[in-house]
């Protein structure tokens, strides 16, 4: 009985340690299940047979589906395209990925027609122990459509500005060089006037387009702030047409300004609201080849609208919607006469939302632009 009863000791602790084995796999399982869930990347499992054995909710929300994807197949599940758009395989890619691999040159398409830049990552990998052990694939997958438009940005911000830097440095130089060979030689002044007075106006284009980064660089970081302080308009816009005079009469334009009798103070950022009102003049100038320009300000409610009017070339309506965009400028080939980096604009826009601005366009292919913009009195 005894040696029975060893053996029925022996049975039941097997069972207890089978039971105990059994509760430590489930409650493994479940410490893996909640670490997948927890993970902010999208996470698929899937067998050798390209069936999904584990996923999690990131995953369901990067793919865009409500429904568990278990035991589904992972072609059904989603497709990929290339950077050419082109469709790809998705089990050919992962089944044929023998060691791991991962990029960030995948498009996933929607249903809808839109469709976001993923990184991928697999990692072939094996499921379960012994003889019941299968090969399996892990894939990862994130959402980085905004750090690709971050690098496209960069990309080209660098392009654009060593575009727009090296033409001017070169014309700079040049000029320079000019005025020393003409003072070595001749001693001509007229001449050296004029090679310095061309040197002179890119090396100012140079400092707005500094001045513009800087501004951009404090905006993109939040950095700029609104030092609110009353504004005398008629001041103001008398200020700016004696400083654009100059240049408009050398253009062979006629600059006017006009001030309603009942518009006297406004409360806002001063820098800001010359900033603003010295982007669309120099628009202006740079893109009426003849005719006029109007600056105007006239009272309304709770404060004061501002006009910039010119008879110039104009903007075509699908160049409208893109206007305030960065790095913008029109194919136009009498706009890619003049230099310009595309940030002007971008810039007015930051500082008028800045203050509470409204800017309004209107314009017409060879018939002239309005740039309005309506500046709320601050507290």
């Amino acid at each position: 009985m005894r040696r029975h009863g060893k053996m029925w000791h022996t049975v039941i602790m097997v069972k207890i340690l089978g039971r105990g084995k059994a509760a430590q796999d489930k409650l493994d399982h479940e410490r893996l299940t909640s670490l997948v869930n927890s993970m902010a990347d999208g996470v698929l499992a899937v067998d050798q047979d390209m069936n999904v054995v584990l996923s999690n909710g990131a995953a369901l929300n990067i793919l865009d589906v409500n429904s568990s994807l278990r035991g589904r197949r992972l072609g059904d599940v989603f497709t990929l395209l290339d950077k050419n758009n082109q469709h790809i395989n998705v089990e050919e890619l992962v089944s044929g990925a023998h060691t791991p691999t991962s990029s960030r040159d995948y498009l996933l398409p929607y249903s809808d027609g839109s469709s976001i830049h993923v990184y991928l990552s697999i990692a072939p990998v094996h499921l379960g122990y012994g003889r019941r052990q299968q090969k399996g694939y892990v894939l990862l997958l994130r959402d980085i459509t905004r750090e690709k438009s971050l690098e496209e940005e960069r990309d080209e911000f660098i392009s654009v500005i060593s575009h727009e830097l090296r033409t001017p440095i070169a014309i700079a130089e040049g000029n320079i060089s000019n005025a020393q060979f003409i003072v070595e030689k001749s001693g001509d002044v007229e001449q050296m006037k004029v090679a310095l007075t061309a040197a002179h106006d890119q090396i100012m284009f140079l400092a707005g387009l500094v001045n513009d980064l800087a501004t951009l660089s404090r905006a993109e970081r939040g950095k700029l702030t609104v030092e609110v302080e009353p504004i005398n308009i008629p001041k103001l816009i008398a200020e700016l047409e004696e400083n654009y005079r100059p240049d408009a009469k050398k253009r062979g334009l006629t600059l006017t300004t006009s001030v309603a009798k009942e518009v006297h103070m406004l409360k806002s950022s001063k820098l800001y609201v010359r900033e603003i009102l010295q982007n669309f003049i120099t628009n202006a100038l740079k893109y009426t080849e003849k005719g006029s320009i109007a600056i105007t300000a006239t009272a309304a409610p709770k404060g004061v609208q501002f006009s910039v009017i010119d008879t110039g070339i104009g903007i075509s309506k699908p160049d409208q919607e893109k206007l305030f965009d960065k790095f913008f400028r029109s194919e136009d080939y009498r706009t890619r006469k003049t230099n310009g980096t595309g940030l002007g604009l971008y810039v007015t826009l930051k500082l008028a939302r800045l203050i509470h601005a409204d800017i309004e366009v209107q314009s017409e292919l060879n018939k002239g632009s309005t740039f309005s913009i309506f500046i709320p009195d601050l507290k």
